[in-house]
């Protein structure tokens, strides 16, 4: 049966957003494995010089650029905020911890975020979604017992801070989002330029200069291709196409799972069967938030462009 004018967009909506999440699903990998040969900051250096001339191409492309006095502000301290500051605590927190503790401890971003909206966007708290909250912080206690709930589990634990702080950073970044009227691509091709000497100085008065090796350029490419370029546009490609973007956001749930069989597989750590259970635990409160503030229509307002950045 050939596909009609209705139904090719929602399929090339789906295939876009599928790639987007496959893609997003290695990045845990690579940042382990970037980070076994790279310092946190050079390894962000290079992924954001190497995604800034994919937004700035992108944006040249398709004439999105957007430049005056008040999108220069909002791409400084957005840039500020992503990549700098939000990908050096994420990289610190994967420095120090295993790939399956720091990937779905980012994860509850979501949940940080319906907590913030509290008080920042003045939405009530639902009973539905304070039981998502709950359930979904469960879940981050069952992951880090590491199935031992008698003894401290021996974790670096200045590196669960930083991922639990990455969170908030994320969440706030998303919360600035609701209050931006620029053009998206040509915001985040503005953030991460003014981003690109920030890095550059935080390099040069810690751990210096990445070396442009081929191994360096390999991962800082995952990390400025995969998880902050390519995929953003493939995002953003499919929640344009689609009339159903709560359908295709359901796809990110797959984005966890599958990383984690790459983490056993590429890595070589073994899954604690804590981690597949706490992993699942938190999505299920993040299904049960979700769904609560969609019903009650509390749902922050983010732009359709945004990226949804789930590990």
């Amino acid at each position: 049966m050939p596909a009609t004018a209705s139904t090719t967009p929602e399929r090339n909506a789906l295939s876009a957003a599928l790639i987007a999440v496959l893609l997003w699903s290695t990045v845990a990998t690579g940042f382990k494995l970037g980070l076994a040969v790279l310092a946190p900051a050079q390894l962000l250096l290079l992924g954001t010089t190497i995604s800034a001339a994919v937004f700035v191409i992108a944006a040249s492309v398709t004439s999105s650029w957007e430049i005056n006095r008040r999108s220069l502000a909002e791409a400084a301290v957005f840039g500020l905020v992503n990549p700098c500051l939000y990908y050096l605590v994420l990289f610190e927190a994967y420095d120090r911890l295993p790939a399956q503790i720091a990937q779905p401890l980012n994860y509850t971003w979501a949940i940080t975020l319906a907590v913030l909206a509290v008080p920042i966007l003045k939405q009530p708290l639902s009973r539905g979604t304070l039981v998502g909250i709950v359930i979904s912080y469960a879940g981050v206690l069952v992951l880090l017992s590491r199935g031992s709930f008698e003894r401290v589990p021996d974790l670096n634990w200045i590196g669960v801070a930083l991922a639990l702080a990455s969170t908030l950073v994320w969440a706030s970044y998303w919360l600035m989002n609701t209050r931006s009227t620029s053009n998206a691509l040509s915001l985040m091709a503005l953030s991460f330029l003014i981003a690109i000497p920030i890095l550059t100085l935080v390099c040069l008065t810690g751990p210096g200069l990445p070396g442009l090796r081929i191994e360096a350029l390999i991962f800082g490419s995952w990390v400025g291709l995969i998880e902050m370029g390519v995929t953003f546009l493939l995002w953003q490609r499919a929640l344009r196409l689609t009339n159903h973007a709560a359908r295709i956001g359901q796809l990110i749930f797959i984005s966890p799972f599958v990383s984690l069989m790459l983490i056993s597989e590429v890595l070589g750590e073994q899954i604690h069967l804590t981690s597949v259970v706490g992993l699942a635990v938190i999505v299920l409160g993040f299904t049960v938030t979700r769904r609560t503030t969609r019903r009650s229509g509390l749902r922050p307002r983010i732009r359709k462009s945004a990226n949804p950045r789930v590990r």
